[in-house]
């Protein structure tokens, strides 16, 4: 695959983070990517097929290719999104898979790529996060080989096993014990209004219909009061004349984690920011039939607004693309 396809704006990134299965939904909603796909590379046998890397005798590591519009979301950002779904300090695989054909590295395809690549790493080693070396590898890309049909967008054709096998690898786990925003109560209380800190802390609810967004109508996208990481957009806002905002879906589904939720006599399905670990609220099977029939009830204190207008401002301007396509 050559590094531009038919659009010569477009990229091309190669990122091996373990099993390939989780490593195409968190790349494959965001603006500006085209196509992830499961594959090969690394090793030497041209065309291996899954039971041969398995058998770790081609040399091949499990990768996912992403094709990509940098001029929407840049290569640094696509980074920061790989190092947050590895663990970079086991040389010997990825959580319950073991072997080569599941080490970490990534395969850089322009001389750019491979000094933002070092740079990112450097940041990363530098920052303290983790108490072991960076291992990850950073190396030369070599030929792809795109994997079996059935593995391609595993996490849409298996949902219910896909979950069920991150979370019983011990990626999600890991995730949420480096990943997560550090809170320290009473930074978080100088912070948060009351209402914000009962809701997002405290699983709390605030009152129907006086609430700061739950008609509120202008274009922009919501993010997490806590950690800022985009949640929802206002594109997919409707009235449910239940009091609180209601959404259709989430802007990225990977920024979102359900929980089940039996308080109060009831079984719900709790909705939690996934690096802000925030309670948002409760997604619902009533919502428009039309728009896939879900409706996320949001309490406004978990979130904030950030306008259009200002989302360049804001950090937010690769999302500007979403409205783009209204």
């Amino acid at each position: 695959m050559s590094q531009t396809e038919t659009n010569q704006n477009l990229e091309i990134a190669t990122f091996a983070g373990g099993c390939f299965w989780c490593m195409v939904k968190p790349f494959d909603e965001l603006p500006g990517i085209h196509k992830v796909v499961s594959g090969y590379t690394g090793g030497d046998k041209p065309n291996p097929t899954y039971e041969e890397v398995c058998s770790h005798t081609t040399g091949h590591t499990e990768a996912v290719q992403i094709t990509y519009d940098p001029l929407v979301f840049p290569y640094e950002k696509l980074l920061d999104i790989f190092w947050r779904q590895i663990d970079p300090t086991d040389p010997g695989g990825q959580f319950h898979d073991r072997g080569d054909s599941y080490r970490t590295a990534i395969f850089y395809h322009t001389e750019e790529q491979r000094q933002k690549a070092e740079a990112s790493k450097q940041e990363l080693e530098q920052s303290g996060r983790f108490d072991k070396p960076i291992v990850t590898s950073i190396e030369p890309a070599k030929p792809f080989y795109p994997a079996e049909e059935y593995h391609q967008d595993y996490y849409r054709k298996n949902a219910l096993r896909y979950h069920l096998y991150r979370r019983g690898s011990g990626r999600d786990a890991f995730i949420e014990k480096h990943w997560t925003v550090n809170k320290d109560p009473e930074e978080l209380k100088s912070k948060l209004t009351d209402m914000q800190y009962h809701v997002t802390q405290n699983n709390g609810t605030e009152p129907p219909f006086r609430n700061e967004f739950w008609d509120h109508r202008e274009e922009g996208i919501y993010v997490d009061i806590v950690s800022g990481e985009p949640l929802f957009s206002s594109l997919d806002k409707f009235d449910s004349n239940c009091g609180w905002p209601s959404f259709t879906k989430p802007m990225l589904s990977n920024h979102i984690v359900d929980k089940l939720d039996q308080s109060h006599g009831m079984i719900r399905t709790e909705v939690r920011s996934r690096y802000g670990d925030s309670h948002l609220g409760h997604v619902f099977e009533d919502g428009p039939q039309d728009r896939g029939g879900l409706r996320y009830c949001i309490n406004s204190a978990a979130l904030r607004f950030i306008p259009k207008a200002e989302m360049e401002k804001e950090g937010y301007g690769e999302y500007l693309s979403i409205f783009e396509s209204k």
